[in-house]
């Protein structure tokens, strides 16, 4: 009778232990949904960390003059009381970048103008990154004049280029969140705002160039064509604040 207490006595031990041992590796190792959102994070790469301007600079400069503050973990533009003939102050990422998503949290002043550009290139004799860098619309929708001149330069679109379908923009002084995807593999980009795909677009290909021939910029001879370039945020002489930026290179 002892004998048979005393084996069941430990079969009871092996399986606690069994059974805790099995608790502990389930506690230590991830779902497999917690390890895609880790892997899916670790693609990202942050481009502003809310708190150095650490990877920008001016457009065709070396430095960051006191127009742009950090504030509240956000880049802020203050346009100059005085501005010389010709002068801008475009913040350009210091790395060029070819087929990516990027992500940003944008806010516009009342009655505000900016932009979102990729493609930018620094070459001499461009004066601005809109040269050569498309543009996605940073505006106010309501008090600002340009966004009367057509759906395609309201906020969100590719600027004078692509509509978009409807306008889900939060009002001026409110953050807007747009997600941009440039994909030249896949030839198509898309723009998203605030949760919803509002714009596509064709890119590097002749659709491009037909979409392009159509717009302001169909005699620019830099517009549009470089793969490969920076990424900037635009000086429009209105207040802009952009945070939360960050890329995955696709």
């Amino acid at each position: 009778m002892r004998k048979l207490t005393l084996m069941a006595c430990c079969a009871l031990m092996a399986f606690a232990c069994k059974e805790k041992a099995e608790k502990t590796v389930a506690e230590e190792t991830p779902t497999m949904a917690e390890a895609k959102t880790e892997t899916s994070e670790s693609e990202w790469t942050v481009l502003f960390d809310g708190k150095s301007f650490d990877g920008w600079k001016e457009y065709m400069k070396d430095d960051i003059s006191d127009n742009w503050k950090i504030e509240d973990g956000a880049m802020v533009f203050y346009p100059p009381e005085k501005r010389e003939r010709g002068q801008i102050f475009d913040l350009v990422t210091e790395k060029e970048y070819t087929d990516f998503v990027l992500s940003l949290d944008w806010k516009i002043s009342e009655g505000g103008n900016s932009g979102v550009f990729w493609g930018i290139n620094e070459e001499a004799g461009l004066g601005k990154p809109y040269e050569s860098g498309p543009e996605v619309q940073v505006i106010d929708n309501e008090k600002h004049p340009d966004a009367k001149n057509g759906l395609s330069h309201q906020a969100g679109a590719l600027y004078d280029m692509v509509d978009p379908t409807e306008d889900v923009t939060n009002p001026a002084g409110e953050w807007n969140t747009m997600v941009i995807t440039v994909n030249h593999k896949e030839q198509k980009g898309s723009v998203e705002l605030n949760g919803k795909k509002t714009v596509e677009f064709p890119v590097g290909n002749e659709m491009w160039n037909v979409m392009v021939s159509k717009s302001k910029f169909a005699n620019w001879e830099h517009f549009g064509k470089y793969v490969s370039g920076k990424i900037g945020v635009q000086d429009h002489g209105n207040q802009v604040a952009f945070k939360n930026i960050k890329i995955r290179e696709l």
